[in-house]
């Protein structure tokens, strides 16, 4: 048995609610094809290798913070909700924007949000806005807060390695915001997991950036840059999957079926094909923008839930699996009641 706690299945609510949602793209648009070129792959070699149309990327000019804000302001927006309103600014980013201050303190002010607004990071890597909803959901419940924004804003352009001929095509760099409150007896989050696998440390990393190294005790370029080895996640993720499952629904094999739609963080085709497999659900109940996205690190989670919400596919009484898994090797399931 794995060690962890699991938030009871569907008798407990933990309440939240999703006012509204928002999102934002860096001005880049990169299609596969000009990464063939750029790399000088044969045509068509990105697509299929990759699975990915279109990622977007941010220029030198456009930041974390700044994209990050992007998507609030347009969450606000689309709410029609108060800045004034928001008592507190979640980053739920897989990177921060730099080791200190904390990157939803440079998100505040250009999103907007009154000077003296409580902000902090909370970080699990791809899962760290599913994490930032548990968190946001305990203390609205505890009354600390009442209108709480959350959002995911990674640039996972500027850590890729561009010798690496796997992790070099999957990134887009992208951001999304949910803005919650306390909900009621019917919304909320109905199951929680997390799991994490050290074995798996070294599996998905960037080495540089904190103590372990830095330009005083020596480090190269290359450890401020992204080195995943997939094979060895996808196996690891594998074994523990069903475990995991197991214990997120209470070992209750039929209520998975309960689910109505599976937002999985947009790893891969494969990894979100191997989650639906798992889960016995119908191909149509995926929401899947990666061809279009490519994987957004943690932004790839909240960015799905937009979409889902703008298509009418997560509505009111409607029951969405949030999954996927995060390096460390990590594994988080959140079922969430709209």
């Amino acid at each position: 048995m794995t060690a962890g706690i699991t938030l009871p299945l569907f008798p407990a609510m933990l309440p939240i609610r999703i006012i509204c949602t928002g999102k934002a793209l860096p001005s880049r648009r990169v299609t596969s094809g000009e990464l063939d070129a750029l790399l000088k792959h044969k045509p068509g070699f990105s697509r299929k290798k990759s699975g990915i149309d279109v990622r977007y990327y941010a220029d030198d000019a456009e930041t974390q913070s700044g994209l990050a804000a992007a998507a609030l302001r347009d969450a606000l927006r689309r709410g029609q909700v108060a800045p004034a309103s928001i008592d507190l600014l979640l980053s739920a980013s897989g990177v921060g924007e730099q080791a200190l201050p904390s990157t939803a303190s440079r998100i505040l002010g250009p999103a907007g949000l009154l000077a003296g607004t409580a902000a902090f990071d909370v970080n699990a890597s791809c899962l760290s806005f599913v994490a930032a909803l548990q968190v946001a959901a305990s203390l609205l419940a505890s009354g600390a807060y009442r209108r709480i924004a959350i959002v995911a804003s990674d640039l996972a352009s500027r850590g890729i390695d561009w010798n690496d001929p796997e992790a070099s095509l999957i990134f887009g760099d992208g951001a999304a915001a949910a803005i919650v409150e306390r909900g009621d007896a019917a919304t909320g989050i109905e199951a929680f997991r997390m799991e994490t696998y050290p074995a798996g440390n070294a599996f998905c990393e960037i080495r540089a950036g904190g103590t372990r190294r830095n330009p005083r005790i020596g480090a190269e370029p290359a450890d401020y840059l992204f080195r995943m080895d997939g094979k060895r996640v996808f196996r690891l993720a594998s074994t523990v999957i069903g475990g995991f499952l197991e214990q997120l629904f209470g070992g209750n094999a039929h209520a998975a079926r309960d689910v109505d739609v599976v937002i999985p963080h947009q790893a891969s085709h494969l990894a979100m094909e191997h989650i639906r497999k798992r889960l016995g659900m119908r191909p149509d109940s995926l929401v899947d923008i990666y061809a279009q996205h490519g994987n957004q690190v943690a932004a790839s989670i909240p960015t799905a839930l937009h979409e889902a919400i703008e298509q009418g596919r997560f509505t009111r009484g409607t029951r969405a699996l949030l999954i996927g898994t995060a390096a460390g090797l990590t594994v988080g399931g959140m079922v969430l009641v709209a």
